[in-house]
């Protein structure tokens, strides 16, 4: 993002000021100060409006949300339970947990970021140049190094330095790539009791010749019975946190 900042505002600039004037907004400008550059009240507001556009993007591939959402729909079908939890309570399950997740990060970003550029103390450039290096911070210690190396090795970049040289091309597939695995080990886990549950209950129904009843109307309620036991929920989304080094 760093670096196509350059290429974009100056597009900004030069396509938007007419119709700008055409709403009766002042006209985007950027002007050289003595801590860097500034920029005009319109020119923020289109940022952010252009920002809020790639948000869900960002949400989905830069966040634990993927991990997260991930697990809690390969338990819901490992119930069995079909739509119950239905879809929009898990996503509403998944943003909170991705928020209790990211908050560690999130603070910093705030902190060291947003709160100096907001308040006039730092300008743009540098505040995108601080909260992309703790993003990417994050982004990489939860990336395997095998995933980071293979898109290293396809992009045609030798072995970086720093984290900071790890361009986000890079980073970006790599940690979306090392999330979807992490969310199927861990799905798989989840899974293996209740598929040892289905086939015990298919055992049982066919040595008592119960071919025509369906095995999983049987051990749909002996899941739900062993999952409320063992207090699931809480485990589960515990052990989610715990992937992260929250609470560890």
């Amino acid at each position: 993002m760093t670096r196509l900042l350059p290429f974009l505002l100056p597009l900004l600039i030069v396509a938007l000021p007419g119709a700008a004037l055409a709403q009766g907004l002042p006209a985007l400008t950027m002007s050289e100060t003595e801590g860097g550059t500034t920029y005009s009240l319109s020119l923020q507001i289109v940022a952010l409006m252009t920002a809020l556009t790639v948000l869900p993007s960002i949400v989905l591939g830069m966040t634990a949300f993927t991990r997260i959402i991930i697990v809690l729909s390969i338990l819901r079908q490992a119930l069995g339970t079909q739509q119950t939890p239905p879809n929009q309570v898990l996503i509403a399950l998944a943003l909170f947990l991705t928020f209790f997740v990211m908050q560690p990060t999130m603070t910093a970003f705030y902190d060291q970021a947003l709160s100096p550029y907001l308040d006039g103390q730092m300008p743009a450039d540098q505040a995108i140049e601080i909260g992309s290096g703790i993003l990417r911070g994050f982004l990489i210690e939860n990336t395997r190094q095998n995933d980071l190396m293979m898109f290293q090795q396809l992009a045609g970049d030798g072995p970086y330095a720093t984290q900071d040289d790890v361009p986000l091309s890079v980073l970006l597939p790599a940690f979306i790539t090392s999330e979807l695995k992490t969310a199927f080990q861990i799905g798989f886990l989840i899974f293996l009791p209740f598929l040892v549950i289905d086939m015990v209950v298919a055992s049982i129904l066919m040595a008592l010749g119960m071919m025509m009843l369906s095995p999983m109307l049987v051990s749909l309620p002996i899941k739900l019975l062993l999952f409320v036991l063992v207090d699931g929920w809480a485990l589960t989304v515990g052990s989610l946190a715990a992937t992260y080094g929250v609470g560890g």
